[in-house]
């Protein structure tokens, strides 16, 4: 039988939420130091807002396939272990 495999390494989980965090975080600290937004600074929120929407979406996907395979390895491990009490 052919065992599941999580489809998000550690490394890629931990990048997902690294990005809503920074994305966050970078958005805050530049609506604190914004006095007078000109041209240039309504550019930097623009790119902030869609580095904060892919780390949403980002740390969504990865949340939901985490926890889907989760399930899935528990399953597995419940079914070999009726299989080696038989």
């Amino acid at each position: 039988m052919q065992r599941h495999r999580r489809r998000n390494t550690p490394a890629f989980t931990v990048l997902a939420y690294f990005t809503l965090f920074a994305g966050v975080s970078l958005f805050c600290i530049g609506l604190y130091n914004a006095d007078a937004l000109q041209l240039n600074e309504n550019g930097y929120y623009i790119a902030v807002m869609i580095l904060v929407a892919v780390g949403a979406i980002l740390t969504q996907k990865v949340t939901r396939d985490n926890a889907e395979d989760d399930e899935l390895i528990a399953e597995q491990e419940r079914r070999q272990n009726l299989n080696k009490a038989e």
